[in-house]
């Protein structure tokens, strides 16, 4: 399980305790163990669900997106590697690794989450789980997919 710094946070903050806020974070440990370790995503998610004590709707959020990631993984890369094309994906730090690939799905046409909410959410998440750089690294990459989505849709 990765954690922030000072290990898990307890939300304090009302939107904090969103579902989909929880969701997320479980969806990133469930990611970033499945790419470490090749574990079943869904023996993951129930382990871990369990550790963080995550509502079913937390639950719920987080199985959408790591099985939307897990089936959508080869396209999610190959964005990566459009807009950082200097980073071999697999010489990115895991943690950074998860968290473009779960917020380029957010990214998604039909997702129910505003573009600017998910690189917001990716960028918080980033500030808490990924190194010093990552943040800004995050907010880079997927700027850069949702400006090409916005100029192809005009």
């Amino acid at each position: 399980m990765i954690e922030s710094p000072g290990g898990t946070r307890k939300a304090s903050r009302g939107r904090r305790n969103r579902p989909e806020r929880q969701g997320r974070v479980l969806a990133l440990q469930v990611l970033y163990e499945h790419d470490l370790t090749g574990h079943e995503w869904r023996s993951a998610l129930e382990a871990r669900a369990d550790e963080l004590h995550a509502s079913p709707d937390a639950v719920a959020f987080a199985e959408g997106c790591v099985e939307g990631v897990v089936s959508e993984q080869s396209q999610l890369d190959a964005l990566i590697r459009r807009h950082e094309p200097l980073w071999p994906i697999e010489q990115l730090a895991a943690v950074d690794r998860a968290v473009l690939r779960l917020g380029l799905f957010e990214l998604a046409d039909g997702s129910p989450t505003p573009p600017l909410v998910a690189i917001n959410e990716a960028v918080e998440l980033a500030k808490t789980f990924g190194s010093e750089g990552s943040a800004r690294f995050v907010n880079g990459v997927l700027g850069a997919s949702f400006n090409e989505r916005e100029q192809q849709n005009t």
